[in-house]
């Protein structure tokens, strides 16, 4: 099912979007060396609930996926870069680090992700490599997000995705990408990250879409935990990931999973 929101719909997700920001701009902060991830997950937790929220993700438990996933954030280091789940780990200085976290407040799902580098390492080839990706996922967003604007169609915000990630060299999954979402987490349609322009649903003022470009860095194929959810390079190879929730309307997209901070600095 595709969704198509109000604009009172729209206004609340307006809401769920800046917390589910705020929320991953004060984890981030707090992510450093000698950080646990199950601390992380703690404090997920706290700000959650604390704001009346709910975690699309404690009980979210999808066919590919194993029983309820049971935790508030994804947490995903190094060479995981889905689904990761929260456990006895703690960060080293260096480690690529991304946070994925899905919030539902008043009755409206938002979605986000970012990566990053842990500390402040001294220059090496992996954390090189790791920012290199980074940009280049937060790069092709930035271009699937300029594309997706009323009347455009699915194809031609894959394409300007995969454009960007085929220029820096990067090999594309298609197995995930983003989706539509409203209500649920994961709705209709699906949003490859690599397609073919022209092709597609025709975007509508009122859709809400999570764009997650995301890539391994020497190859296209992943491999699952034993935990049955965290999805890893199968060759060890670093990863990266960078989604935001937008809403199409009227004369473009807007971005909704900004942190309260920088909504205000573009408003004034």
């Amino acid at each position: 099912m595709i969704e198509i929101l109000t604009p009172a719909e729209l206004a609340r997700a307006r809401d769920t979007g800046a917390l589910v920001a705020d929320i991953l701009e004060t984890l981030r902060g707090r992510s450093t060396a000698g950080t646990n991830l199950l601390d992380i997950d703690r404090w997920a937790q706290e700000m959650i609930l604390g704001a009346g929220a709910r975690s699309c993700y404690v009980d979210y438990a999808p066919s590919f996926g194993r029983g309820p996933f049971g935790h508030y954030v994804c947490t995903a280091v190094n060479d995981a870069v889905l689904h990761g789940m929260p456990h006895d780990y703690a960060l080293a200085d260096g480690d690529l680090l991304t946070l994925d976290l899905a919030v539902s407040l008043g009755g409206v799902a938002a979605d986000s992700a970012v990566s990053f580098v842990v500390g402040g390492s001294e220059p090496s080839e992996s954390v090189a490599m790791s920012v290199a990706m980074i940009e280049a996922t937060e790069r092709a967003l930035s271009a699937g997000i300029a594309a997706a604007g009323p009347g455009a169609r699915l194809g031609d915000v894959s394409h300007a995705i995969g454009s960007v990630l085929g220029e820096a060299g990067y090999s594309i999954n298609t197995e995930f990408g983003g989706h539509g979402i409203g209500s649920t987490m994961h709705q209709d349609p699906h949003v490859a990250n690599t397609g073919r322009p022209g092709r597609g649903y025709r975007l509508r003022p009122g859709l809400l879409l999570a764009l997650e470009p995301w890539v391994m860095a020497d190859t296209a194929r992943l491999v699952t935990d034993p935990d049955g959810w965290t999805l890893r390079s199968a060759t060890g190879c670093r990863t990266a990931h960078s989604e935001h929730t937008i809403a199409v309307t009227d004369d473009g997209a807007e971005i909704l999973t900004l942190p309260t901070v920088t909504r205000t600095s573009r408003a004034s």
